[in-house]
C-alpha cells in the first residue's frame, strides 16, 4: 500500500475517533449532528498534521523541554481545569 494511503487512513481514523468521542462520549451538540462533527474532525486532523509538518522543529523542542514533554503536561493541566470548570458549572 502506498505511504500516502497510510497517511490518509491515519488522518481519517483520527478524525473519526474525535467525532465519536465528541458526539457520543462527551455528548457535544453540533449543528448537523454526527456527520458535521465527522467533517470537522477530518478537517482538524488534516490541519493538525499540516501544522505539525510546518512546526516540526518547534514541536520537537517542546516535546523534550528540560526532559519534560510540554504537550503531555499542558494537555493534562488543561483537562483537569476543564473538568473542574464543568464540575463547578453543573452545581
Amino acid at each position: 500500500m502506498s505511504p500516502f494511503v497510510n497517511v490518509a487512513l491515519t488522518y481519517a481514523t483520527i478524525g473519526l475517533s474525535a467525532a465519536i468521542v465528541a458526539h457520543y462520549l462527551m455528548r457535544q451538540h453540533v449543528i448537523g449532528g454526527f456527520w458535521i462533527a465527522l467533517v470537522v474532525g477530518l478537517v482538524g486532523a488534516v490541519l493538525g498534521g499540516l501544522l505539525d509538518q510546518l512546526l516540526a522543529d518547534v514541536i520537537e523542542r517542546l516535546a523534550n523541554f528540560n526532559s519534560v514533554n510540554v504537550f503531555a503536561a499542558g494537555g493534562m493541566a488543561l483537562l483537569l481545569i476543564w473538568a473542574l470548570a464543568r464540575t463547578i458549572h453543573n452545581r
